[in-house]
């Protein structure tokens, strides 16, 4: 039975290759997801959002505020109506007495988001 032979050094540089090759799809693949979720995660707070005159639920946006070269960071943020969204998604006391019902819509895309990035990242990793 003939074989090739290897010395440990050309070995260890092989393995290498390969770890270097895995964490380059890794980290596209990871990329990719957070892209992806932070977009549906945009979507679902523009659905579930109150819509008196609809300047709210179109002020939403997706921001990517850092990226290196294995990972992305991206805010999914209020453009210019930032200032009542903590009031709609806890609700809030009236001028003359009495509370207005909160409108959760921000926290349910949230957690709806996070189970999405998951399984992205879970399905492009798996062989």
């Amino acid at each position: 039975m003939a074989g090739n032979r290897t010395s440990v050094d050309a070995m260890a540089d092989v393995i290498m290759e390969g770890l270097l090759e895995y964490a380059d799809l890794a980290s596209d693949t990871v990329k990719e997801a957070v892209t992806e979720s932070a977009k549906t995660v945009k979507k679902e707070i523009q659905a579930g959002a109150p819509s008196r005159t609809g300047k709210y639920k179109k002020s939403w946006r997706t921001k990517k505020t850092k990226e290196s070269s294995n990972g992305l960071v991206i805010m999914v943020h209020s453009k210019d109506r930032y200032q009542i969204a903590h009031l709609l998604e806890h609700g809030h006391a009236k001028r003359g007495g009495g509370r207005v019902a909160a409108i959760p819509h921000i926290a349910p895309a949230e957690s709806k988001g996070e189970e999405e990035l998951l399984e992205r990242i879970e399905r492009g990793l798996k062989p």
